[in-house]
């Protein structure tokens, strides 16, 4: 495993986690995947992200191992790590944009910023800040599909579920930061990036 890569997997884990809780769990905007899984759990069992998160990144990570390899788990360790820790310090202090509820718009495009940068940059050096992405990464490993198109499909699923606790007027502003976090995710899986060598 390369030092530099290791060092972008924690950080941009860190990145995921204060968008989450800054944007996400207060603004009633929310994610597909394991990131969505965590605030569902979190409104239905009030079970903390920081928990429900590992849980789920574990299961997925133990069934994607065949498929990507040992440096996959090591750089999604680092990652998954990063995001509990980051996201446990953060539930201890109040949100930053107590108001972002009143801005949708604004919540799901800053969320869609956070999650796509952050899971973008982390599955760029080949680990996943979660499970979703540890999930589209395998899939889109066997199908050969573009992995925006990956997350866009299992994000649908969770916002699907996402309707028992969040008003639907509320869950089209989630698609439109799943649709665009998925693309900033692909966009950033195509583009050369300052770290990486010619």
């Amino acid at each position: 495993m390369k030092p530099i890569s290791c060092v972008i997997a924690l950080l941009s884990s860190a990145f995921l986690a204060f968008g989450l809780y800054h944007v996400h769990s207060f603004s009633g905007v929310t994610e597909g995947g394991v990131l969505g899984m965590t605030l569902l759990l979190e409104n239905w069992l009030h079970i903390s992200p920081a928990v429900s998160g590992f849980v789920m990144n574990a299961a997925c990570y133990a069934a994607g191992w065949k498929l990507l390899g040992r440096e996959f788990i090591g750089y999604s360790a680092i990652s998954a790590a990063g995001f509990s820790l980051t996201y446990r310090v953060l539930e201890q202090f109040p949100p930053l944009w107590p108001g972002l509820a009143e801005l949708p718009l604004a919540a799901s495009v800053l969320g869609a910023v956070f999650v796509g940068v952050g899971a973008g940059l982390c599955v760029r050096v080949g680990g996943a800040t979660g499970g979703d992405d540890a999930l589209a990464m395998c899939v889109s490993h066997v199908t050969h599909w573009n992995i925006q198109w990956v997350y866009l499909l299992s994000d649908f699923i969770v916002l699907a579920l996402s309707v028992s606790y969040i008003p639907l007027s509320r869950i089209g502003w989630s698609v439109v930061t799943v649709v665009l976090s998925g693309q900033i995710i692909g966009v950033i899986q195509k583009v050369r990036l300052p770290f990486e060598e010619k």
